[in-house]
């Protein structure tokens, strides 16, 4: 810890001592020693016994006051939560799962899958027909012009 300090120090980094140590120095360690059971009361049976003036159905909880808006509905609490709860869930069905599906069904924009139903067409038609799936010469050789040897030299030929 004290080398974090003079660290800090060195490079007069005074605000950002203050923040980062700060919490290291003040550590509030909160322990009560009554006895739950016997120390602790709620209001309303505390003043009920001591005066007799007031009733339970006085003090219902009211929930609305508590209630902050998620900007839905500004006057109903029911119907803020419901119309938050609908828009949430229809906004990740639709776009979550709408997308994926729309990415999933798309067409094959690259062709990929075009090739291989043509390639597996063409060996298809070339086993029906007796031929050889890879015909050796694909471009008739008459066709086909290569250099002479005295073209070529001394080239070296890899093959």
């Amino acid at each position: 810890m004290a080398a974090v300090r003079l660290l800090f120090s060195r490079f007069r980094i005074a605000t950002l001592n203050n923040c980062c140590l700060s919490q290291c120095r003040t550590t509030n360690r909160l322990i009560s020693t009554s006895d739950k059971k016997k120390d602790t009361q709620n209001l309303t049976e505390t003043l009920d016994k001591k005066f007799g003036l007031i009733e339970k159905h006085e003090f219902k909880e009211d929930k609305s006051r508590d209630w902050i808006t998620y900007g839905y509905s500004f006057t109903s609490e029911k119907e803020d939560r419901t119309d938050r709860r609908f828009y949430w869930f229809s906004s990740v069905t639709m776009l979550l799962i709408g997308g994926i599906f729309i990415l999933a069904y798309q067409p094959d924009l690259k062709m990929a899958d075009w090739t291989m139903r043509e390639a597996f067409l063409e060996l298809h038609r070339r086993e029906t027909l007796g031929l050889p799936l890879i015909d050796r010469d694909f471009i008739d050789p008459s066709k086909i012009v290569l250099p002479t040897d005295e073209e070529l030299g001394d080239t070296e030929i890899v093959i």
